[in-house]
């Protein structure tokens, strides 16, 4: 592959501009980092009110926020005349938020990774034939381009669900402990905001993604949403069954007027007891899990010793026999 790529010039010249592009793009992706980081630094440090037009106005993140490479290539793409937009969008953004991806713009760049894959993967099969050499025939030239368009397809799906499984997984384990500490915290007389608040701020390190989640959840109600919806939105975010049933147990448990410690403590205590019968799941199945190495690998070498010794006995009996010895 290296002397075909060494002899063809043609090669070389692909392979450099390909090398070339690739190390434009992750320069500028690290300058546009490096420069939102610097705008954010810029901010933080700024003290003071602005005086804009006249009239003093107090500055904020969002409004001198830069936007992401990727934000602005899906705009370019889309002033161009091709509509990024999925039909079933508030589907899919819910599924890329249970992935992890909250941004506004999160479906738009889904859709154009798909179809750059889509087009990608089958060019990139169409020229391995041609710098191989060889010559397919016509059928297995479209199977494999169909194969690789498919795969192109289906490969973003797979590693979101994937991702969304594997953050829903962190999130179901570490919600015991955030319950726990949850109840200590309204027991001592902390509200609602109040624990949310504090239970994040003790998980940051221990449960990040579920700090993470929480601390939206204070930030929304902050904002002057109310109780019911930052809980139902925290629980469309997360994806997962139990936190939205945590949810739903605080809204009716604030609208009928019951105790929530007593809610915390209850549901606390279920989701200690799922989180131990999980484990014995686990290790209930590690036999199971481990007897097919054992007989993949160790059997056939007990067989082989145990009938080692019988096998050279026969053979030193049977061959002088059929020998005429």
């Amino acid at each position: 592959m290296l002397e075909l790529i060494a002899d063809n010039q043609l090669l070389r010249l692909l392979m450099l501009g390909l090398l070339f592009a690739a190390v434009a793009a992750g320069a500028y992706f690290i300058a546009q980092l490096v420069a939102a980081r610097q705008v954010t630094r810029r901010r933080l440090l700024e003290e003071g009110p602005r005086v804009t037009g006249g009239a003093q106005t107090m500055g904020s993140l969002r409004t001198d926020r830069v936007e992401s490479a990727w934000l602005k290539l899906v705009n370019s793409i889309e002033k161009s005349g091709l509509s990024l937009v999925d039909t079933k969008d508030e589907k899919l953004r819910q599924k890329l938020a249970s992935a992890g991806f909250t941004a506004n713009y999160a479906p738009r760049v889904y859709t154009l990774l798909r179809l750059g894959l889509v087009l990608a993967l089958p060019i990139t099969v169409f020229l391995l034939f041609w710098v191989g050499g060889s010559s397919p025939s016509v059928f297995k030239l479209y199977l494999s381009l169909v194969i690789a368009a498919a795969a192109g397809l289906y490969l973003p799906a797979l590693f979101v669900s994937a991702k969304a499984d594997r953050r829903q997984q962190d999130l179901i384990n570490g919600f015991p402990d955030a319950l726990d500490l949850m109840l200590v915290c309204v027991e001592a007389g902390l509200g609602l905001e109040a624990a949310f608040a504090r239970v994040g701020m003790e998980m940051t390190h221990s449960h990040p993604r579920l700090a993470e989640q929480f601390g939206a959840v204070v930030l929304e109600l902050r904002a002057g949403r109310s109780h019911e919806d930052a809980l139902r939105r925290l629980a469309d975010r997360s994806g997962a069954d139990e936190i939205r049933a945590f949810a739903t147990l605080l809204i009716q448990s604030t609208k009928l007027g019951s105790s929530i410690a007593q809610t915390l403590r209850t549901y606390a205590s279920e989701m200690r007891e799922k989180r131990r019968m999980r484990a014995e799941e686990k290790a209930h199945r590690l036999p199971v899990l481990i007897s097919v190495p054992l007989v993949a690998c160790m059997l056939p070498v007990m067989i082989g010793v145990l009938m080692l010794p019988a096998m050279i006995r026969v053979v030193r009996a049977v061959v002088p026999a059929l020998h005429g010895g």
